[in-house]
């Protein structure tokens, strides 16, 4: 099959499994198709699925990831404090690692809004329906919501990153408080720390709970390179941690702090 050939597949799949979608219709443009597939991808519940959807699907997506250019951690320069720190500005999905970090809300089952921006909702789109499956899996037998400055690890799946690690950080309401830059500092903790416990070499944070969770984004940095540097102080265990930036504001700060 052509990637054109694929995408049409995957759209007509999920078109025809929801009732309410059967009568949309498929955009003529390239943009416009992926946007749907995404949008699908988006709002599907977790529920079984075919072998052949997850096949083609696979095959799609490790091409169309591929379009979108990847990064390898090999290539990157180290900040001139530490070799083991770097400082990258660009997609997450896009970085080749051992690991990357998602940023979750406490349901753990990512985004569920059409084509929203976050990261929860790129990591699921171009991992792909499987990461939905397994973490509604984990989700199941927890019981419970995943409490905050915790961390849960899953397949890559379709990403360059072999592994990804769920985390739920804390959300502002008013004021930083001390609980809440304790709860942050657990999740870069508790990240490394499971990390560490399964073989990976090289992990990439995002700026967590810095989006809308309004964690103001200094103080984030300041939390997240020092509970790092704290880390790998003690355990020699991961040898790369790349802190991934997208705002340019973000990387400024971080390039003040390294």
């Amino acid at each position: 099959m052509t990637q054109e050939e694929r995408r049409r597949y995957l759209i007509e799949y999920l078109l025809k499994e929801e009732i309410r979608f059967r009568q949309s219709k498929i955009p003529s443009d390239v943009q416009g198709q992926r946007d749907l597939l995404r949008s699908l991808m988006n709002v599907r519940m977790p529920k079984p699925i075919s072998t052949e959807f997850l096949q083609i699907q696979d095959e799609y997506l490790k091409e169309r990831n591929s379009e979108r250019g990847i990064t390898d951690t090999v290539n990157l320069s180290p900040v001139n404090s530490d070799e083991r720190l770097f400082i990258w500005q660009g997609d997450i999905t896009t970085l080749k690692c051992d690991a990357i970090v998602n940023a979750c809300n406490s349901q753990m089952l990512g985004c569920f809004s059409p084509l929203h921006a976050c990261i929860d909702n790129f990591i699921h789109t171009y991992a792909g329906i499987q990461l939905r499956l397994e973490m509604n899996e984990i989700m199941r037998r927890q019981g419970h919501e995943e409490p905050t400055g915790q961390a849960k690890i899953t397949s890559g799946y379709n990403l360059p990153a072999k592994y990804i690690l769920h985390t739920v950080g804390p959300i502002i309401q008013w004021e930083v408080t001390k609980e809440d830059e304790e709860l942050l500092a657990s999740c870069y903790r508790e990240c490394m720390k499971l990390a560490a416990e399964n073989g990976v070499e090289s992990i990439a944070f995002c700026c967590l709970s810095t989006g809308v969770f309004r964690f103001p984004q200094q103080r984030a940095a300041e939390i997240a390179t020092s509970t790092v540097k704290e880390f790998i102080q003690q355990d020699n265990r991961i040898r790369k941690v790349v802190f991934n930036v997208f705002r340019d504001s973000d990387l400024e700060i971080y390039e003040k702090l390294l």
